[in-house]
């Protein structure tokens, strides 16, 4: 066995040593063809990945076969002795098998038979190869002998499958670890684009997206992913998660980058004006076009049409926007001028729009143009890990616009507020909360008490983001007093607890700098 093991260590694609493992069991299992084939699903068909000799190897290769009878599948060996075609059945073999339990052979007939017996191969030695108990595959000795193979042949034969399965065993686990690579490249670069285009975005305006919970990278991912294409985007979702800003990272990814972005909200306006908003007008359309003017398909020529919530559209202007998708053109209102639509669509809706078809309130058709290519983006209740990120950005964002300068920060009672919060306004809602909290704190500190439901979340449950101390932190105080140094002590281990002891992400539980967090660690014996 010394000679094949060194042919099978040559390469770990077994396929390309096939023949000259061939050549050398020919010494111990004589044969004229040699052929393995790995098992199927369903554990009776076997499919043929590697054959020995040049002739067959076309007609077998990647073939499915059988067994004539199902429980053979599962004998250690069989041996297939003297088929041959069964007088005016062109289909049909007959032969007689021995198997590891008959002991005797058996006449069987085979309909249809495998192509090798065509082929000048009447009789075969067949092992089953098992890998930790499971049954990997099938090794075939196939001859031009009528009755070659003995039951003495089977522990040779034996010993040389093993050697193939352990070869192909490695083979295999070695395409994994491809694979596992390669899919890890991928997801690395998928990364850095996501990153590259946040930065620009970042850089450009305000639309950079904000948050690293998993939900939130996957749909960047997505987004990121589809930039590059010209494929119409269906962005779904509640009001307030970011559509928008979805939208813009699709466009910056994209090849028309350099192009306008253009956002048309098609809630905001009735059907009348959405369609001259959209596709323009010419002069004397109507009462009151005293002059021409291109619309947002025209504005956004070369660069992103962005349909915010599509699913208010009516039915006239869904029928003229399915004709823009599918000819790509259209004309102004008042109009006879064909115009064509160069431009990317970008939809966006918090309706069901399935539902909205079942009802007729939306166009079938319509619908699957738009949903070339959907990406769901989760409730910021989903996604709670982000929600300190995006406070943080909003009160560095705001701070000098609302107030003309940064603001002090914001307490350790207001996060876990904002943390226990149910976000019915996702995003949008946080936004709004940060810019009225900045106006009344006048640039110091942002308390409960400037948060929009403040009145409302000072009478409710406990707040689960806030570790419980073992003194009461509100209401009467008790008449033995409180011990402060054990309240903050828990609460520093309950924030350590919560993050999985991320020192970052502690102190802005906490509304303390890391430094601060590991000076009081080292007092209280935490570090």
């Amino acid at each position: 066995m010394g000679p094949l093991l060194n042919v099978l260590a040559q390469s770990l694609d077994v396929r390309e040593v096939f023949a000259r493992i061939s050549a050398l069991a020919r010494h111990t299992v004589p044969h004229d063809c040699l052929l393995f084939g790995l098992v199927a699903e369903d554990g009776e068909h076997y499919r043929v990945v590697a054959v020995s000799e040049e002739e067959p190897r076309a007609a077998l290769l990647e073939k499915s076969f059988a067994p004539p009878s199902p429980g053979l599948a599962h004998e250690e060996f069989a041996i297939f002795r003297n088929f041959r075609s069964l007088p005016g059945k062109t289909e049909g073999l007959e032969g007689l098998v021995r198997t590891a339990s008959s002991g005797a052979d058996e006449r069987f007939e085979w309909r249809p038979g495998p192509p090798w017996v065509a082929m000048g191969y009447p009789s075969w030695l067949r092992l089953t190869v098992r890998l930790r108990g499971n049954v990997l595959g099938f090794l075939n000795f196939l001859s031009r002998a009528a009755d070659p193979y003995r039951e003495a042949d089977v522990p040779a034969g034996r010993r040389i499958a093993d050697l193939v399965a352990l070869a192909f065993a490695h083979e295999r686990l070695a395409e994994e670890e491809r694979q596992r690579v390669a899919a890890q490249e991928r997801a690395a670069r998928l990364d850095a684009r996501v990153a590259s285009l946040t930065a620009e975005l970042e850089a450009a305006g305000p639309h950079a997206p904000v948050g690293s919970s998993k939900q939130w990278r996957d749909v960047l991912g997505q987004a990121a992913k589809v930039a590059g294409a010209e494929t119409t985007v269906l962005l779904t979702g509640e009001s307030g998660t970011g559509k928008e800003v979805v939208a813009h990272l699709i466009h910056r990814g994209s090849r028309r980058a350099e192009g306008p972005f253009v956002a048309l909200n098609c809630a905001a306006l009735p059907e009348a004006l959405l369609e001259s908003e959209l596709f323009g007008y010419e002069k004397g359309a109507f009462t009151g076009a005293v002059s021409a003017r291109a619309g947002r398909l025209e504005q956004a020529g070369g660069g992103t049409l962005f349909l915010d919530e599509v699913g208010e559209m009516s039915p006239a202007v869904q029928a003229k926007l399915l004709r823009v998708l599918q000819e790509r053109e259209f004309q102004r209102l008042g109009g006879t001028r064909t115009l064509k639509a160069d431009v990317r669509v970008i939809a966006a809706t918090n309706r069901d729009l399935q539902a909205a078809m079942t009802r007729g309130a939306f166009r079938e058709d319509l619908y699957y143009r738009l949903h070339v290519f959907a990406i769901h983006l989760p409730p910021l209740r989903e996604r709670q890990e982000d929600i300190l990120p995006l406070l943080e950005h909003f009160v560095e964002e705001l701070g000098p616009v609302v107030i003309g300068r940064p603001a002090a920060g914001i307490s350790r009672e207001a996060r876990a507020h904002l943390l226990a919060h149910a976000w019915p306004g996702n995003v949008r809602e946080l936004r709004n909360a940060v810019e009225r909290a900045l106006i009344l704190c006048e640039g110091g500190l942002i308390n409960p008490e400037h948060l929009p439901w403040h009145a409302e979340s000072a009478t409710s449950a406990p707040l689960p983001a806030v570790p419980a101390a073992p003194q009461a932190a509100v209401g009467d105080f008790p008449a033995h007093g409180v011990d402060l140094e054990a309240m903050e002590r828990t609460l520093i281990e309950g924030a350590l607890k919560q993050t999985g002891r991320n020192k970052s992400k502690a102190a802005k539980l906490l509304g303390l700098s890391r430094g601060k967090l590991y000076t009081r660690m080292e007092r209280f014996g935490l570090s």
